[in-house]
């Protein structure tokens, strides 16, 4: 019988320490300063003015990636330009090679024919 009795004393210990973690919470919510306290008001100034240099900082870092990518591209765009540039001069240099090969072979193809008319003559 002496079982039962310490299960209801537990019991009652329990309602007890429970009544009271409430009646601390209400407490504690009620202690707590209002919203026009200088203290809340000081704080809340506090956190806006770290989330607006937290928030400058992301804007800081979001304008550098930015100017860093279209750096990125102005670089790779010349780059481009200059690979355009050589390809074309060295087009241009084949073009002039293969015409003065052509004039060269020309000039002694007529060489040969002025030659053999030449012999043909005499």
């Amino acid at each position: 019988m002496y079982v039962g009795q310490f299960k209801a004393s537990q019991l009652v210990d329990r309602l007890e320490a429970a009544a009271k973690a409430r009646q601390a919470a209400v407490a504690r919510f009620r202690a707590r300063p209002s919203a026009a306290d200088p203290i809340v008001l000081a704080r809340q100034s506090a956190r806006r003015a770290v989330i607006q240099a937290r928030e400058v900082r992301v804007n800081e870092r979001e304008m550098a990636r930015l100017a860093a990518t279209a750096q990125h591209e102005a670089e790779a765009l010349a780059a481009r330009e200059r690979e355009a540039a050589e390809a074309a001069r060295q087009a241009a240099e084949k073009v002039e090679r293969l015409a003065a090969l052509a004039a060269e072979q020309k000039a002694a193809r007529d060489a040969r024919f002025a030659a053999r008319k030449a012999r043909a003559r005499w």
